[in-house]
């Protein structure tokens, strides 16, 4: 094998909370994470040496501080691979949205240079390789529906979310996610989402129950700044989202819907009105994650990155 295509599957966040600030300097959370068919299209293919990004999007780098660099160099140094690959990124998933873009480009080189040069990871060994290049890496690994806690390392699968349409809207501007955490650090948070009751109901098949419970402690501080979040987030609502709120540090708002007709009303409602911003009609991943099973991507030796 010479070649490999993978997707590399966006996420959500259907709720994410902050305990606090860890004695390393990073956050701890507990979050419910959903992965999507919105996916990048990712090529890995065996060279004579080194590491090249070939990509048809001018907002990500093509050098080392590309994430599937960082991932393929971590995987040729810790298991000695002396042979160089390609890697051509095909960007569908809007950049610094919220959607674990990078993570998941990062997760898919992972997996691709394990099968393409045949190591015969475990998906545990693969994670711990994907928590040093990032927090939300093991999650894309995995993939599916989850609870992660920790600084997002510690991943429990959970049952697949019932089926339904989302449909995201990302504003043309960019958030960065140190900068939400660093203006979180500086509230109070007095509305912690209900993360077991969102757990529950998804183990229930309650889609419903498990939307109104959504919540995001960090969209209130992006939010603030940025009016067009909480519009968005409204009148997705208005349209007939059983819910909708901001995932990750944002600025992505996504919606879920039940009903086919409201959803397809309202994708087409956004992209008339809405010229300043990208609208994508997607839906939960077919795959989901192990149900019942918790890993630790930090059980192996190696550290990560806090944030989500």
């Amino acid at each position: 094998m010479c070649k490999i295509s993978l997707k590399a599957n966006a996420k959500i966040n259907l709720g994410l909370d902050v305990l606090g600030v860890l004695e390393n300097g990073y956050h701890e959370v507990r979050m419910v994470m959903q992965s999507l068919e919105l996916a990048d299209e990712i090529v890995l293919e065996k060279t004579g040496t080194g590491i090249s990004i070939i990509t048809d999007s001018a907002e990500i780098p093509k050098d080392e501080n590309n994430l599937c660099y960082k991932a393929a160099a971590l995987m040729r140094e810790e298991y000695g691979i002396s042979e160089g690959v390609a890697i051509t990124v095909k960007k569908n998933i809007p950049v610094a949205a919220g959607l674990a873009g990078g993570s998941a480009d990062a997760a898919a080189v992972i997996e691709g240079m394990n099968r393409l040069f045949k190591l015969s990871l475990s998906t545990d060994e693969l994670m711990a390789q994907g928590f040093k290049t990032g927090a939300d890496v093991p999650f894309c690994i995995l993939k599916g529906t989850a609870l992660a806690q920790g600084m997002g390392e510690k991943l429990t699968g959970l049952k697949k979310l019932p089926k339904c349409g989302i449909i995201l809207f990302k504003p043309d501007f960019e958030i960065l996610t140190g900068y939400v955490y660093k203006k979180l650090d500086e509230k109070e948070i007095r509305n912690h989402p209900d993360i077991d009751g969102i757990v529950r109901a998804i183990e229930d098949g309650e889609l419903r129950t498990a939307a109104s419970l959504m919540g995001n402690v960090l969209e209130e501080v992006t939010a603030e700044e940025h009016p067009v979040i909480g519009r968005i987030r409204d009148r997705m609502i208005s349209d007939g989202a059983v819910n909708a709120m901001m995932s990750g540090s944002g600025p992505t708002v996504f919606g879920i819907f039940d009903n086919e007709r409201r959803a397809m009303s309202c994708y087409t409602g956004l992209c008339e009105d809405e010229r300043g911003g990208r609208v994508i009609l997607t839906e939960p991943m077919l795959g989901s994650a192990a149900g019942g099973q918790t890993v630790n991507a930090r059980s192996w030796k190696g550290g990560g990155h806090g944030g989500s």
